[in-house]
């Protein structure tokens, strides 16, 4: 297999390389869970969602195409990552002492099974439940005759046309096989009446032929008017090959799908254009090695093998069901709130809700927004206003993940227009929103936007915008630090935090962060927030050892952190540190936590639990004790490597009293309380419910969100 064996650093989804052999060395006497191990356990905890019978049954759908994106997800970046190194021997272990092989044939042995499990919920329970309620997706053979003249006449106009079958023999190569792309598998031989083609044996040789399945053309196709009624649209192209194959016999047709390494290696060090080698290292994913092979579970072993063979795949997940499961969302989309999750109306800030003035309401206090409970439109709204405001002067911020039709871009091209001195650093390495950014870019230059894309070496993923206004002959500087992405869309569903304050302190270390961003600053100190990769891990450990150093002298000491991931060696020996001086430490992580709670001798002081519901929990918050002294921070960063040294994070500290008391007493108290969808890790690494006394009071803390009060 034609596998390169650069081991590059990416998103940090990726194996490490050969630079980081320190960390593993390091690793090696700190206990820790398998990072993917802890990372199918994630996924273990989505698909349960859609197994719970509770739940709306497009709700359970939902989930159900979630764990389908994860596990897609996770083939291309870090299943694609270990068969590379494995491929190139570099021999390697990971920070929990396994080899690659061993990691592959683990990965397979944990996910076969729910992989399954996944496909009996949708077969069995979700699609049979939809039936019961009026929403049908049947078989072609169970329509009627008039039922089927009708498909064939859509099927005319609108498939037929952009079907291309695809033979192999001699004369036709094996086709390209599109990441993700679906598929069908055929064999065909020549009718008996009809000239044939025979061997020097006399036998009339069969031909293999694929045929993709139009992205374009909905996956379930509506039988009739109604729109409750569907078939697939593999089926409904498998019960019309005579019309493609002429003549011929279809002796075999089976579905099958293809998962291709999608990390890309961006040489930045030998880019004159950034933007250019990004649209060009774009183009070279698509063609990246097979990383894993579904199929129709009833394919045959000679037809799978062959694909096998072709695309030199390195494994194959047989499916008891439809693949590419993502496509029934198409459902969701169906005018049914009795079959989805109640809806809420998202609040208006309690803080900026009908200020005319926001940037006086921000002098006065420092405002706290939490996403998606407070609508992210106060975020909007200040850029727009920003923008708008004859007082300000310049606009600063960091683009992520910003989504194709988000207005905050919009108000940066205004502004512009309107004189002011605007920047936007635009990441163009943000993963699977490459082709989006690179869009945006191009957009605010056109529009006079001064554009850059960072730091060489580095992801930008720091959440900050700065706006710099005229105030009584002096500057005045305003600063927005986020937990989630200037992304409105994906605000109505992850939980996110938001920091709008006009502390001096705060705005001048964002100043400081803007020169680094698009200068050559190479600003070590700031004062108050905490950037990487300067010395976020080292003021993180010195937090956790601080903690410790109080609970020995007998003084008040804990920790409490909310964040996405844990698997930074150092900071988890820090932890494990703290517990052994008697620190109490909860750790709410939605994903990977590599740290092992609760051991004897080791973590005994220490709780994980990961909470899956409803929205995407995205938010992250740290509390320390500090001997009384409490402190509050928040921002972008996970206790990751990626975040600690290939990323620039900030995280920022909450110093009004009425944020702190919100973030410690209601926001993170809430998480840990949770008995619904809360889940804990054992030291084994695996997930269990809350225990619940009988009689005891269900508390589900994202319900509690949508009607919990909000600082003012």
């Amino acid at each position: 297999m034609n596998r390169s064996t650069n081991t590059k650093p990416s998103d940090g989804e990726r194996p490490e390389g050969p630079n980081t052999r320190a960390f593993k060395a390091q690793a090696a006497t700190v206990p820790l869970f398998n990072r993917e191990f802890s990372q199918i356990e994630f996924y273990r905890r989505v698909l349960e969602e859609a197994l719970d019978p509770t739940q709306p049954l497009l709700e359970r759908l939902k989930f159900l195409s979630i764990f389908s994106e994860n596990l897609d997800e996770f083939f291309m970046i870090r299943v694609s990552g270990l068969q590379e190194t494995l491929a190139g021997k570099v021999a390697e272990l990971s920070p929990d002492g396994m080899k690659q092989l061993e990691q592959l044939r683990e990965i397979r042995a944990r996910l076969v099974p729910l992989v399954a499990e996944q496909a009996r919920c949708l077969r069995e329970e979700v699609l049979p439940g939809l039936a019961e309620q009026g929403v049908r997706v049947v078989p072609y053979s169970t329509l009627s005759l008039p039922e089927r003249q009708q498909l064939r006449e859509f099927y005319k106009r609108q498939v037929h046309p952009v079907l291309t079958p695809q033979a192999v023999d001699q004369g036709h190569p094996f086709p390209y096989i599109s990441n993700l792309s679906l598929n069908l598998a055929l064999v065909v031989e020549p009718l008996p009446e009809h000239g044939v083609t025979r061997s020097l044996t006399g036998k009339v040789d069969p031909r293999f032929a694929r045929i993709k399945v139009p992205s374009l053309v909905p996956r379930l196709v509506p039988v009739d008017d109604s729109n409750s009624k569907f078939v697939f649209l593999e089926d409904l192209i498998a019960a019309n090959l005579e019309a493609l194959f002429p003549r011929m016999h279809v002796r075999d047709c089976y579905a099958f799908r293809v998962t291709r390494d999608a990390d890309v290696d961006v040489r930045e060090d030998e880019a004159n254009d950034l933007l250019s080698m990004m649209e060009s290292t774009l183009r070279k994913r698509r063609f990246g090695s097979a990383v894993r092979l579904e199929v129709d579970a009833r394919m045959p072993a000679e037809m799978c093998g062959k694909l096998l063979g072709e695309l030199e795949a390195d494994d194959v997940y047989p499916v008891d069901g439809p693949l590419n499961v993502r496509d029934l969302m198409q459902l969701y989309k169906l005018d049914r709130p009795e079959l989805k999750d109640a809806p809420f109306e998202h609040r208006s800030s309690r803080a900026l809700g009908g200020a005319e003035d926001y940037f006086a309401v921000i002098r006065e206090r420092d405002v706290l927004l939490h996403h998606p409970y407070e609508s992210f439109d106060a975020v909007t709204e200040f850029i727009d206003r920003a923008a708008k405001d004859e007082g300000v002067v310049s606009i600063k911020i960091c683009l992520y993940r910003t989504g194709q039709n988000s207005p905050i871009p919009e108000s940066l091209i205004e502004a512009a227009h309107q004189g002011k001195q605007v920047t936007a650093l635009v990441e163009l390495k943000a993963r699977f929103d490459e082709e989006n950014n690179i869009e945006w870019a191009k957009r605010l230059e056109e529009a006079g936007v001064h554009v850059v894309y960072g730091v060489i070496g580095l992801k930008t993923h720091c959440k900050v915008a700065l706006v710099v206004r005229q105030e009584g002959g002096g500057l005045r500087r305003y600063v927005h630090v986020a937990t989630g992405n200037y992304n409105p869309v994906t605000a109505n569903f992850y939980t996110d935090l938001s920091l709008l304050t006009a502390d001096d302190d705060i705005g001048s270390d964002a100043t400081d962060l803007f020169n680094f961003l698009t200068g050559f600053s190479r600003q070590k100190e700031y004062k108050k927030m905490l950037v990487s990769p300067v010395a976020l891990r080292d003021r993180t450990v010195a937090l956790i050892r601080r903690e410790a150093e109080h609970a020995k002298a007998g003084r008040p000491a804990r920790i409490v952190v909310k964040i996405n991931r844990l698997a930074d060696t150092r900071v988890i020996a820090a932890l494990y540190e703290a517990s052994q001086s008697g620190v109490p430490i909860d750790l709410i992580v939605r994903g990977i936590c590599m740290l092992k709670p609760g051991v004897p001798g080791l973590s005994e002081t220490i709780t994980v639990r990961s909470v899956v519901g409803r929205f995407l929990e995205h938010s992250r918050a740290y509390y320390f004790q500090n001997g009384g002294e409490e402190e509050l921070y928040t921002g972008s960063a996970d206790w990751m490597p990626r975040n600690f040294d290939r990323r620039v994070e900030t995280i920022a500290p909450v110093r009004d009293e009425r944020l702190k008391k919100y973030l410690k007493d209601v926001l993170l108290a809430a998480y840990l309380r949770d008995n619904v969808k809360a889940r804990v890790l054992g030291p084994d690494g695996r997930y269990r419910p809350v225990p619940v006394e009988d009689g005891a009071e269900r508390f589900n803390s994202q319900l509690f969100f949508i009607d919990a009060p909000t600082p003012e």
